[in-house]
């Protein structure tokens, strides 16, 4: 008489955790409602029609001017961040001009790195973002990209947002994520004195593991909101994603060995 094995079943809920946890495709997203009749911007923000359609071609026309030049110069690049000061100062709730601003501060951290670079016998690829020169650059581009997330995002996760507001969600968690995710490997790799002193000091004190978290956070945010690369780099930096694949890793090799 052949006797039944009990097999372990798991819940609903064990079941999607673990497909979140190793596959990308699991669409993170699916918990984000997109309504394409909603206007660009919630109402608390206190835009109006007017005033958005004025703010955008305002803002298109910093951007294509900036990015009309080949390879931007810094007096290109302190016009653009001016005009943007300017703009942000007659509507501080404008969310889109914040993720714009911290694009256009990169720009000049790399600028930066370039003369510096050009002068130094370093042959070894260096990211200037975190170093201790470039750390009110390093604030104010995490500053500007966590008030663009703050202002856009809605006030409860089961409330629509619009197509504007999920894209800029989107890219502005993946650019954060990106610039956490650089500052852990930094710190892992660092190899000479000042990196890393470059971060803001809520960050400074952090280890590379814990920026790494972050960044996984702010990944899995811009994939639910529907940027595919961040998708893929929260199954990449996800702990527990991480974790359960050593183990997996170890159970092969012992079973091969054996």
């Amino acid at each position: 008489m052949s006797v039944a094995t009990a097999r372990p079943s798991l819940s609903s809920n064990d079941t999607s955790v673990l497909q979140a946890l190793f596959d990308a495709e699991s669409a993170p997203s699916s918990g984000v409602k997109i309504d394409s009749q909603l206007p660009p911007w919630p109402a608390t923000l206190n835009i109006s029609p007017a005033d958005l359609d004025s703010l955008k071609a305002q803002e298109t026309q910093i951007v294509r001017k900036l990015h009309s030049n080949e390879s931007p110069q810094r007096e290109h690049v302190e016009s653009a961040l001016h005009s943007l000061d300017g703009l942000l100062n007659d509507y501080p709730s404008y969310p889109s001009a914040y993720a714009n601003r911290a694009q256009v501060l990169r720009i000049l951290v790399d600028l930066q790195s370039d003369r510096t670079n050009s002068h130094s016998p370093e042959t070894i690829p260096r990211d200037d973002l975190f170093r201790l020169e470039s750390a009110e650059l390093c604030d104010r581009i995490l500053s500007d990209i966590g008030k663009a997330i703050s202002l856009a995002t809605p006030a409860s996760p089961a409330d629509p947002v619009s197509p504007t507001q999920a894209r800029l969600l989107a890219d502005a968690h993946t650019h954060r994520g990106y610039l956490l995710l650089k500052a852990a490997r930094t710190k892992k790799t660092a190899g000479g004195v000042g990196f890393g002193a470059g971060l803001p000091s809520r960050l400074c004190n952090l280890n590379a593991d814990q920026l790494e978290e972050m960044a996984s956070r702010d990944f899995f945010f811009g994939g639910r909101y529907g940027n595919k690369v961040a998708q893929q780099l929260s199954v990449q930096t996800n702990p527990y994603a991480k974790m359960c694949g050593a183990i997996m890793k170890e159970a092969m090799m012992k079973e091969m060995r054996g």
